[in-house]
């Protein structure tokens, strides 16, 4: 309320008369604009802002965006992210979790509420990476996916091995170099991948879909080298895990070095510290077989020789004794009898066969005196000129029959009534056409008759009938 002593004191002003009311101008905003105006004052007043809260009521929709309400002890904010700043999340937002978000401040004006927009998301104290390793842990964990009774035992004696990694990197050289050594007759199919960068998780986990499928596959090496948290990170990734679990041959997970633990090395039947170490796991079965085969071969050499040294002994000691003295000039005798036989026997055969050679060549030459390819065309010449024989008779008889057939045709033509009416003459019949008028006696005056001509008939009336000849 203004001062007395602010108001202007006027001394031309007649004391009698009151001075006019002063206009007060007042501007009426429609809400629309009244919010318009507030969100433009908050969004120039406050740039980017960092805020520290608890999430709570967190849900994704259906579009992508992230809807959450920030809040401490004493007051809470409605905040939210939207789908193109949700995908470069590396950990899921969920209620309970107390992080801190880069933001933008503004009002939803549907709603006449302020908010803030957030850019980006971060856990307080525990790093985002970590927050998400432990989330997706704690989720296949719950799932079965590291529990030991899915895990399978590699296979004793693999042929060929399957390998997803980088041809850039220094894993596959020490794969293919450990392979070469320990198992130089091993088959290795590899299916490049990436395994570091933005795509790296789909790459790998198209990769192990890719292998599994070749027809032979009995294990699979899938890793990398060595490197910092952000360059393993794509073994961390969920779409690998389910790869990992869903592949129908045991997966030995080699990434990173011995201190290096990702969530592959937990979903994977066996861990390797290293890609070398997976690549002597692989074949450290093959090494044990080719062990026990060396003792097993020494002890079958040595068995050998001890059972030859008995046997040998044994014959000495036979052949010492009395009752086996002259047993080898009996040997002798029996050996030359059987070279006698022998002789004999190849004398019968290369007779029998010589006698069979000479049956062969007789059968032979009667074959080839009844050569079928000469019989075949003397039957072909003879069946030629039958048939030029029987062409000329079938022609002759033809023309034989034609004639015939022609003379008989022109005398039944000479024979046939029609051609004798062809020369003028009539048939009278009847008024019924039953019988033929032969007379002119068969009628009388007034009778109807039919007369049939060479084209046409006639119905006539008989005006007069005289019998006699046909001439008067």
């Amino acid at each position: 309320m203004p001062d007395l002593f602010d108001i202007p004191f006027e001394e031309d002003a007649d004391p009698g008369i009151p001075a006019p009311p002063q206009r007060i101008e007042r501007r009426v905003y429609s809400v629309a604009e009244l919010t318009a105006a507030v969100r433009g004052l908050l969004e120039s007043s406050f740039g980017d802002i960092w805020v520290e809260g608890e999430i709570s009521n967190c849900r994704v929709w259906n579009t992508g965006h992230l809807y959450f309400t920030l809040k401490d002890g004493t007051a809470q904010i409605k905040a939210v992210m939207f789908r193109t700043a949700v995908r470069y999340l590396r950990f899921k937002p969920e209620d309970g979790v107390h992080v801190i978000a880069r933001a933008r401040l503004g009002v939803y004006e549907p709603k006449g509420e302020y908010q803030i927009v957030c850019e980006h998301l971060e856990p307080r104290g525990l790093g985002a990476l970590q927050l998400a390793f432990e989330q997706l842990k704690k989720r296949l964990q719950a799932e079965g996916l590291f529990a030991a009774d899915r895990k399978r035992s590699l296979p004793a004696l693999p042929r060929k091995i399957g390998v997803v990694t980088s041809l850039d990197g220094a894993a596959i050289r020490d794969i293919l170099k450990v392979l070469r050594r320990r198992a130089p007759n091993a088959s290795v199919l590899i299916r490049p991948a990436r395994v570091q960068g933005e795509g790296a998780a789909e790459d790998i986990a198209r990769a192990l879909k890719a292998i599994v499928r070749a027809k032979g596959i009995d294990v699979v090496i899938v890793g990398r080298g060595g490197g910092s948290v952000e360059d393993l990170w794509a073994f961390n990734e969920e779409r690998v895990a389910r790869a990992i679990a869903a592949s129908p041959v045991p997966v030995i997970s080699a990434v990173g070095h011995e201190a290096d633990v990702t969530i592959s090395d937990f979903v994977a039947d066996v861990r390797a510290p290293t890609p070398s170490a997976a690549a002597e796991m692989v074949v450290a079965a093959n090494d044990e077989f080719c062990h026990r085969i060396d003792r097993l071969a020494g002890r079958l050499r040595a068995s050998a020789r001890s059972s030859l040294e008995r046997r040998r002994n044994a014959v000495h000691l036979l052949s010492s004794r009395r009752g086996l003295a002259a047993f080898p000039a009996r040997l002798a005798l029996r050996g030359r009898h059987a070279a006698e036989l022998t002789h004999h026997l190849r004398g019968a055969a290369r007779t029998l066969i010589a006698q069979q050679a000479r049956d062969f060549r007789t059968l032979k030459q009667r074959l080839e005196a009844r050569d079928l390819a000469r019989r075949l065309a003397s039957i072909h010449s003879r069946l030629t000129a039958a048939e030029g024989r029987l062409t000329a008779a079938a022609r002759r008889t033809q023309h034989r029959s034609d004639a015939r057939f022609r003379a008989l045709a022109g005398r039944l033509e000479n024979l046939s009534p029609l051609a004798v009416l062809g020369r003028g003459y009539a048939v009278c019949w009847n008024g019924d056409k039953t019988a033929i008028i032969r007379s002119a006696g068969a009628v009388t005056a007034g009778d109807t008759v039919r007369v049939t001509l060479a084209n046409g008939e006639l119905s006539c009336t008989v005006a007069d009938s005289r019998e006699g000849s046909s001439g008067s």
